[in-house]
């Protein structure tokens, strides 16, 4: 399984429903169950972004997820892919 992590800024809309977006972030993990991914975290942050998703599952999924979250119109995003430690253990053991 694929893991993402995905850090979101509030856009104009966004930020003018800011009291909706625990139930957007609730919409946001049933569609995800229903593609087959895990929501691993869902953290609202203060600094640069607003909130930080951890996903995983099936990579297709995944970027479908996250791409139909983000054609909402309530974020903009920057998604970022994570390997476990064991993952890149196995990259490192190509290197010579």
């Amino acid at each position: 399984m694929a893991t993402f992590i995905t850090l979101a800024s509030f856009t104009d809309q966004g930020i003018r429903n800011v009291k909706g977006s625990p139930d957007r972030a609730a919409a946001f993990k049933a569609m995800a169950e229903q593609m087959g991914i895990s929501v691993k975290a869902v953290y609202w942050t203060v600094g640069n972004y607003d909130l930080v998703l951890i996903v995983e599952g099936p990579e297709e999924a995944a970027v479908t997820l996250l791409l139909k979250t983000a054609s909402l119109g309530n974020v903009r995003t920057q998604t970022l892919r994570g390997y476990s430690e064991q993952e890149f253990r196995g990259f490192l053991s190509s290197i010579t």
